[in-house]
């Protein structure tokens, strides 16, 4: 089943669902939002991600609370998946490289990075 489309606003509201440290009330979301629509136009469009499946609810005293159905990880894996393939032309080292260049990184971050680099070297050795 290919997923449904989404809207600008409907990203915009699934991206302040990943932003938040949990569920989240319609309110909530609202507020997050840039020039934010009404609070019944954000209470369709949290319904409309809820038949699409990207959302799901759950009543908490007498509001309902909003979540996405995919977990952070995966829909960050999927965001970057698509980042690289529509920027990048799939390639992972332009990517990456279009990130060093765009920061300035302190001696600390890199190192890190490199200690990263170098987990993976290993681990592919291992497998």
């Amino acid at each position: 089943m290919k997923p449904a489309r989404l809207s600008r606003r409907e990203r915009e509201i699934l991206e302040a669902l990943y932003a938040s440290a949990g569920p989240a009330a319609a309110e909530e979301i609202r507020a997050r939002l840039t020039s934010p629509p009404s609070s019944s136009a954000v209470r369709t469009m949290l319904t409309r991600l809820e038949e699409k499946g990207h959302v799901r609810h759950r009543e908490d005293g007498p509001r309902y609370v909003y979540e996405p159905t995919t977990p952070r990880s995966a829909a960050r894996r999927a965001a970057l998946n698509q980042l690289v393939r529509v920027f990048f032309g799939g390639s992972r080292g332009e990517t990456v490289t279009a990130l060093l260049k765009q920061e300035s990184w302190s001696d600390a971050e890199l190192d890190a990075l490199e200690r990263a680099i170098d987990d993976v070297r290993m681990e592919r050795k291992r497998s």
